[in-house]
């Protein structure tokens, strides 16, 4: 049996999941939190757990939050992300998936997969949606080999002349098929 338990984030996950996040940003993306992109990570709690169509999900360990995804209403913004990607997803009907993290000692143990998983199923449930779209900094290791192995790539910005940014565009299919293949086999769940 695996220590790890991955579900529905509660009020008492709120701090351990903003430490995952806030980490994240500045250990391993390098540049820290940026308001006009982590905004959500201030106020999880208005804007995951409250809104009926958005959630935030969990890997804990023995009580303590080792990763998070999320998912909230809205394709891409424009800018910095490109007007056709914003065209092609828009609010009213996307789903997008947010810090899917993992705290890097905790990683290998299929997490990440199991809280996409959870997450795939909740867009399916919840109704309303018509694609599911997220985007990855490639920088990040592991990230874009992972992605690839659930989702379709629509866009990849290292292609075009945004050279600054290293971020490839993704989209996850919806329906029973795409979350049995996103939660995968041995998902590291207890």
């Amino acid at each position: 049996m695996s220590p790890y338990d991955v579900h529905l984030a509660e009020a008492e996950h709120l701090e351990g999941a903003r430490g995952v996040m806030l980490d994240t940003f500045y250990r391993e993306f390098g540049y820290g939190y940026r308001p006009e992109w982590h905004r959500d990570v201030i106020d999880l709690d208005g804007v995951y757990l409250r809104p009926a169509r958005h959630a935030l999900f969990v890997a804990t360990k023995g009580g303590e939050v080792v990763g998070t995804t999320a998912v909230r209403a809205g394709g891409p913004s424009c800018p910095p992300h490109p007007r056709f990607l914003a065209d092609r997803y828009p609010a009213e009907t996307t789903a997008q998936l947010f810090r899917v993290y993992v705290r890097p000692e905790h990683r290998r143990h299929g997490l990440a997969r199991a809280m996409v998983g959870l997450a795939c199923r909740f867009v399916a449930d919840v109704g309303g949606y018509e694609a599911l779209y997220l985007h990855t900094d490639t920088r990040v290791d592991g990230a874009e080999a992972f992605w690839r192995s659930l989702a379709t790539v629509v866009h990849d910005a290292r292609d075009g002349d945004h050279e600054h940014f290293q971020t490839v565009h993704f989209e996850i299919p919806l329906g029973v098929e795409a979350v049995t293949a996103a939660q995968g086999r041995g998902t590291g769940t207890g």
